[in-house]
């Protein structure tokens, strides 16, 4: 009997391995083929015989992009977004979900705040009435207009908020006993704890400044301001044959749209990529132990 159920276990085991591999498997395809498609001779990739592997490598596509004379001011433009948008939504994040996280006891009007930022999560002003208020502020063609609309991210409050309360009582206790107050407690007790809640959220503020694109196209009125994303979607041949040299004219033979938007994305995923592993050994767990509350 105990055999059998070793054997019935290391088959369920086996069973389980093999369905994830082939997850993995078609999760990593689209990028394996999209990395192709960049690498590849325009030819090729119009002619859709590109597959997982590069046909007839080129890397015009990757110099076009290179050769554009905003490429990397847009891609200054989103580092100082993601630096500035990132650093803005940590601090609000914390400075919100610990006093949410606290009792009614502790914090009299704790479920007002709840509801109203429920509402917030739940219900928007639209587009609308974020760009009158944006033009009212006199934001447009700043960095404030892409990093203050979203400074206060909801859903990272909610993780944040569920995963301080998940810690043991007893720490605050045992602080306010000894005569700790409430700043002491988040910054010295609470936040040394909370890595992988705050890798996690710190992962969703870079990914999501860093991907965001439609706000720098209705917000930004000079291309010079535009982030790499808004820059990237923007990015097209030049095909007036009137502006192009020889040289130019050769460069665009090699180049497609397909190979060229291919390069694009790559670009695009490339930092995401490199911050990616030095969070990921936080991130499930973060979102486990944040996502749930006793």
């Amino acid at each position: 009997m105990v055999r059998n159920k070793t054997i019935s276990a290391r088959i369920t085991e086996a069973s389980l391995i093999l369905v994830m591999l082939v997850i993995s498997a078609l999760s990593l395809a689209p990028v394996v083929h999209v990395f192709s498609v960049s690498f590849s001779d325009n030819a090729a990739a119009a002619g859709g015989f590109v597959k997982f592997w590069p046909v007839g490598f080129s890397l015009e596509s990757y110099r076009k992009i290179l050769e554009e004379p905003h490429f990397f001011n847009a891609f200054l433009v989103s580092v100082k977004r993601v630096l500035l948008g990132g650093g803005i939504n940590f601090v609000l994040t914390v400075m919100m979900a610990y006093p949410l996280s606290r009792s009614n006891k502790e914090f009299p009007y704790r479920n007002v705040y709840m509801w109203f930022m429920l509402f917030t999560m739940l219900f928007s002003g639209g587009i609308i009435p974020l760009y009158l208020t944006v033009k009212a502020l006199g934001m447009f063609n700043s960095m404030w207009a892409l990093v203050l609309p979203g400074a206060v991210p909801v859903f990272n409050v909610i993780l944040l908020m569920n995963f301080f309360r998940n810690l043991p009582k007893e720490l605050s206790d045992a602080g306010y006993m000894d005569g700790a107050g409430p700043w002491y407690m988040m910054v010295k007790v609470y936040l040394p704890l909370s890595l992988p809640a705050m890798a996690t959220v710190t992962l969703f503020s870079i990914v999501g400044h860093w991907s965001a694109f439609f706000d720098g196209l209705i917000f930004m009125r000079s291309a010079e301001n535009y982030p790499l994303q808004t820059y990237i979607q923007q990015l097209v041949v030049n095909q007036n044959v009137l502006e192009l040299d020889s040289t130019k004219l050769e460069l665009l033979m090699k180049v497609s749209d397909k190979t060229l938007n291919a390069a694009k994305i790559v670009v695009s995923m490339v930092p995401i990529l490199i911050v990616y592993p030095f969070l990921q050994k936080y991130f499930i767990h973060g979102i486990m132990l944040g996502s749930v509350k006793e």
